[in-house]
């Protein structure tokens, strides 16, 4: 069961500055963070992007938000999109920290700092000095390689490299299609204002497929949700949020590719919901066991 979340590389088309743009891109990583998303996907939207702050900077700071404290310094060194990060909110990710270890140890990221011989490497992955391990039978590592090692004991040290995907929450760059169609990608969510309320029942048969297939869930940016960006008019939206089999000319709408276009705010105050607030007011019920 995996969960994705999807922004647009238009994600901050608003912001005023680098520092004000570092700030959006920390609060969405945070929110995808507390609710356990896998993926963090940034999909192009280029017509939607202004300034400096395009997919590359959207990229680049989320990626650096989400890689553990103990590794920046050695993976990122000095950038220019980088300016303001001291600023990025802690994530404090479980997956990352160990914070949920048991008697089995926790698996943590780290970095591989030296090649040598024998089929062993250094890797600094957080503990106060690098350390060295046995590469397994048919891992190829390089200098400067993430990998995932397991950690059964501090004090003495004893730990491992694994085979599994780095812990943690992935960011990665990728068409809106293509992250719509991956075989993992559960039950495909749109957020906007124009679809369908988000209600009581609506809710309760949510959690089942979700628990059971997990979801994909996209979000717009500023004063440019998904109709604008996917080029539909409300009156598309409302056509799919309503579709019920049968209409007046037997003819379904157009679906970009979602089951279903979520308004999760539907009583909103404010005129424009930001995308880092839409971030926590959908995956905060969508993630509610039955």
């Amino acid at each position: 069961m995996t969960v994705s979340v999807l922004v647009p590389s238009s994600l901050t088309r608003e912001a005023e500055d680098k520092r004000e743009a570092t700030r959006k891109l920390g609060y969405v990583a945070r929110a995808a963070t507390v609710f356990r998303a896998d993926r963090l996907v940034v999909f192009p939207d280029r017509e939607g992007e202004r300034g400096r702050f395009g997919g590359e900077f959207v990229d680049t700071v989320l990626r650096y938000a989400t890689t553990p404290p103990y590794l920046r310094n050695e993976a990122w060194g000095m950038r220019d999109e980088l300016e303001y990060v001291g600023i990025l909110p802690p994530l404090r990710d479980v997956s990352q920290t160990g914070s949920e270890s048991n008697g089995s140890g926790s698996s943590r990221q780290g970095i591989v700092t030296e090649v040598g011989p024998d089929q062993r490497v250094r890797v600094n992955c957080g503990l106060q000095h690098p350390i060295s391990l046995n590469v397994p039978p048919g891992m190829e590592l390089e200098e400067g390689e993430r990998v995932t090692v397991r950690i059964s004991s501090r004090r003495p040290v004893r730990a491992k490299l694994v085979d599994d995907s780095l812990p943690g929450l992935d960011v990665e760059r990728t068409d809106l299609q293509a992250a719509l169609g991956r075989e993992d990608a559960g039950v495909r969510i749109a957020a906007s204002r124009f679809g369908a309320e988000l209600t009581v029942g609506r809710l309760g048969t949510l959690a089942g497929r979700r628990e059971r297939d997990g979801m994909t869930v996209a979000f717009g940016a500023p004063e440019r949700g998904l109709p604008d960006i996917l080029g539909m008019d409300e009156e598309a939206v409302d056509a799919l949020s309503n579709w019920d089999g049968v209409d007046g000319d037997g003819v379904e709408p157009i679906d970009p590719g979602f089951d279903l276009w979520l308004n999760t705010v539907p009583d909103q105050g404010s005129d424009v919901v930001r995308t880092e607030e839409a971030l926590f007011a959908t995956l905060a019920p969508l993630t509610l066991r039955e």
